[in-house]
């Protein structure tokens, strides 16, 4: 059985914070902790990822859909051509396959999620143009 463990857990996270993301995929600072690689056995990849406020990831898509459990924080979700929906601690998002969305923290406030990408032998991530200020200001 392999397990992660909590050494050099940071703040009060249960996961460490990870890696910072690549700048040409998000805006803003985020941090990514690979939980489980995606391997040929379970075809599903796991990581925490941790958004400082006002940090968000570009337009994507998964073709294998994507399922987001909001551990902390306040955040925002939006899929393409519909309103930003605020997401908190407790909520849990899932995703389709193909679906064009983004996600990220709300202005005041950090966000942490655990996103979970079944079906990773159809592909995992899809990148897509960054999510324009006033998309990203557009909450109602």
């Amino acid at each position: 059985m392999n397990m992660n463990t909590r050494e050099a857990q940071t703040d009060n996270n249960i996961f460490p914070k990870g890696e910072k993301a690549p700048a040409e995929y998000f805006t803003g600072t985020v941090w990514v902790h690979l939980l489980v690689p995606n391997d040929n056995n379970l075809n599903c990849q796991v990581a925490n990822v941790v958004f400082e406020p006002g940090a968000r990831n570009n337009w994507h898509t998964h073709p294998g859909g994507q399922i987001l459990i909001v551990t902390d924080g306040i955040g925002y979700y939006q899929e393409n051509g519909k309103p930003i929906q605020v997401i908190r601690k407790g909520d849990v998002v899932k995703i389709l396959p193909n679906v064009v969305h983004w996600h990220g923290a709300s202005p005041d406030s950090g966000f942490t999620h655990i996103a979970i990408n079944p079906n990773t032998q159809k592909g995992i991530v899809e990148w897509l143009e960054r999510v324009k200020d006033e998309e990203y200001n557009s909450v109602d």
